[in-house]
């Protein structure tokens, strides 16, 4: 006789040991599937060697036992944690926030866990940690929401002994990387603009060293010189409403400013604010531009034309080319997929015809 948790006698031969509340484990899943308890761990981790009945045996013991199997179990099946770390910096704003949501979603219904580490500076000395603390607790593998150069090259400097996914940063062929298409998305902005009559665009960037706002700056400027419109230096907020308010003061004092462009949908809104405090009526005056297309743009008023970026998707792919990595998923290697995420222009009330057209 085998005595149970709960003090009461189960017959010889009879594994169920859920009945007195205790949870079953693989070997009692074994014992009533009449198998090994490699079998059985080979069954839970989808080895195509285990025969169809013997795979329906074990099932079906697991169903009767009411078990369900522990990470642990499968780690020490398949040498994994199951377990991935996620780098991010500056997680409060939309777009990092957003992409994080849909991997932290992608990995659960993968069976993964996701261990974050926010940091708020870069240096390489806290990268370098911040790896070595993912490392330390066995993350199968790494994506770093690396929207700075400077990132980059911390991250690229940092030794990491398990598949990296970089989203933003190109750290070369050592690292995959997924992004948006920043320049295809300032370029349409600037297109949309000039294609209304305005005779230029300013534009208001987002912060030096910031890839995505780099890139914008450049498709911004090579739109305007392939048609022949005057290019301003741009004016660098930080992402922030305020900056955009500041900064949209100054241009809305301008009178021949027809047509702003700002590099994100939190500065157009400070630049629609400042516009309406001088009287320029948006887009009867001057045409307004933002990126990114945050849930409230379409409830501004006027509701903001902006750039769409499609966060959950770039979240999701950088977390199946990581298991693709990870499992060898089929097909091609990581390096060799589309990595550039389409992004869409949402054309709202903001914009409009240049004054007198």
């Amino acid at each position: 006789m085998t005595r149970s948790a709960g003090g009461g006698a189960v017959p010889k031969g009879r594994s169920r040991r859920n009945f007195a509340g205790a949870r079953p484990v693989m070997d009692d899943v074994a014992r009533l599937a009449g198998v090994s308890k490699q079998t059985v761990s080979r069954v839970l981790n989808d080895n195509p060697a285990v025969r169809p009945e013997t795979r329906e045996a074990v099932l079906a013991a697991m169903s009767t036992l009411g078990y369900r199997p522990s990470r642990s179990a499968r780690s020490l099946a398949s040498g994994r944690t199951r377990m991935l770390g996620v780098i991010s910096f500056d997680a409060a704003r939309f777009g990092p926030a957003s992409i994080l949501t849909a991997i932290n979603t992608a990995a659960q219904e993968a069976g993964y866990l996701v261990s974050s580490i926010a940091l708020d500076t870069a240096d390489r000395a806290t990268v370098v940690r911040a790896v070595d603390t993912l490392s330390a607790e066995g993350a199968d593998g790494v994506i770093a929401i690396a929207p700075q150069r400077w990132v980059g090259r911390a991250l690229a400097e940092a030794r990491l002994d398990t598949p990296l996914m970089v989203l933003e940063n190109d750290l070369g062929k050592d690292a995959s990387f997924v992004t948006a298409d920043n320049h295809a998305g300032a370029r349409m902005a600037t297109e949309h603009l000039l294609a209304h009559g305005h005779a230029t665009v300013r534009h208001i960037a987002g912060p030096t060293g910031w890839l995505s706002a780099d890139r914008r700056v450049e498709a911004w400027r090579a739109t305007l010189d392939a048609a022949g419109a005057e290019v301003h230096e741009p004016l660098v907020g930080d992402w922030s409403a305020d900056s955009g308010y500041e900064l949209g003061r100054r241009l809305a004092a301008r009178p021949e400013v027809t047509a702003v462009f700002a590099s994100n949908d939190q500065m157009a809104l400070g630049v629609l604010r400042a516009l309406h405090e001088a009287g320029r009526r948006v887009p009867d005056d001057v045409s307004v531009v933002g990126y990114d297309d945050i849930p409230e743009a379409a409830h501004l008023l006027p509701p903001l034309t902006t750039v769409r970026t499609d966060f959950p998707e770039i979240g999701t792919r950088s977390l199946r080319l990581l298991l693709s990595q990870l499992e060898g998923a089929p097909g091609a290697p990581a390096q060799a997929l589309d990595h550039v995420v389409p992004v869409e222009l949402i054309v709202r009330r903001s914009t409009g015809p240049a004054p007198g057209r």
